[in-house]
């Protein structure tokens, strides 16, 4: 297998509008060789916009952008080195898969031309489709062959622009996880947009969070879940428990009527408590801090974790949830449950 020569690449202050509206607002972000960086948000975040001007389809107001030791902030996109797989897989329907793969070799001889494809086709699973037509493959072949037609000229940089989005879950996964596998394979630096969570999860190195042009957090995928920098992030990424609080006596704070301690936490006068559903403890066995009584309103079976939804006897109408997996489930007595908030649990927000 052709291992792609890698490199690093540097976002230094990216600015970018469209009239009034402020698309890209002083992006900087550092990305080692070889490592596959998530671009995730909601959509109109700009990371598909920060993604064009790298590929240099759009042009940044203001910034720099460094692939390796090249400055390529002006450069035309043709020169500057790297692959791209869109969400349409925009192939050519007329061309085979065979000539879809070795588009971008013109200028090499035929012999080097067809062992080249031959080997993309063996890289993504596909030989013996090399006189098919894109009409005749499904959804996730021809993410395939756009994906080989992508490497074939051994680019140094790899961008992905929604690739799974249009293919349904059962293959998605299944794509994400090849990809991924040929990616370090391949050792090739690859940036990646999506708005898929749990493909930024199970695929990046590390992920940033995009929101308004700004990038809220830019780490792993277990430190942006379980350490989230802002609000946003928090709330954004996977399921979670919101209380507004004032600060109390004693390092305590009030939630309603409820005292609760936190772990070690700095706090102002008020903000809001933030913690994860599987970190709430449901009828916990052992001494806990923050131990209330609840109400259960719904119980969900969701294959491997069991998500309730409870209220707080002392915070009627404000919902909460714990998720367990199903063998940790305790004995549920009527509705009545005893709930724990464990400090350390608790992350403060302003």
């Amino acid at each position: 297998m052709t291992r792609t020569h890698s490199v690093d690449m540097q976002i230094r202050d990216i600015h970018k509008s469209f009239g009034a509206f402020k698309a890209l607002d002083g992006v900087s972000l550092d990305i080692a060789a070889g490592e596959l960086v998530c671009l995730l948000g909601p959509s109109g975040c700009g990371k598909t916009t920060l993604l064009r001007c790298i590929a240099g389809l759009e042009r940044q107001d203001h910034g720099t952008l460094m692939i390796g030791a090249r400055d390529v902030s002006s450069l035309a996109p043709q020169a500057r080195d790297y692959g791209i797989l869109f969400q349409s897989y925009a192939l050519f329907p007329n061309l085979t898969v065979e000539q879809n793969v070795g588009y971008g070799l013109a200028g090499n001889s035929r012999e080097t031309i067809r062992g080249r494809v031959n080997e993309m086709l063996d890289l993504v699973g596909l030989c013996g489709s090399e006189k098919k037509y894109p009409g005749q493959l499904s959804g996730g072949q021809q993410q395939r062959v756009a994906l080989a037609r992508a490497l074939a000229p051994a680019p140094s940089l790899l961008l992905l622009d929604e690739p799974m989005s249009a293919l349904d879950a059962r293959v998605r996964e299944h794509l994400c996880t090849e990809l991924r596998g040929l990616q370090k394979r391949l050792g090739i630096t690859t940036l990646m947009v999506t708005h898929n969570q749990d493909e930024a999860m199970l695929m990046a190195d590390r992920i940033a969070v995009i929101n308004q042009g700004r990038v809220e957090q830019f780490a792993s995928a277990q430190q942006i879940y379980r350490a989230p920098a802002t609000a946003f992030v928090a709330d954004f990424i996977g399921q979670g428990n919101w209380l507004p609080f004032e600060r109390g006596q004693d390092g305590q704070v009030r939630v309603g009527e409820l005292n609760l301690t936190l772990g070690g936490n700095d706090i102002g006068p008020r903000g809001r408590l933030f913690c994860r559903p599987e970190a709430v403890r449901v009828n916990p066995t052992t001494p806990e801090h923050n131990l209330f009584d609840a109400q259960l309103r719904e119980l969900t079976f969701l294959g491997n974790r069991c998500r309730l939804s409870f209220e707080l006897d002392a915070l009627p109408g404000h919902g909460l949830l714990a998720e367990l997996e199903p063998h940790a489930m305790p004995p549920l007595t009527g509705a009545h449950l005893k709930v724990a908030l464990p400090p350390q649990c608790l992350q403060v927000f302003a």
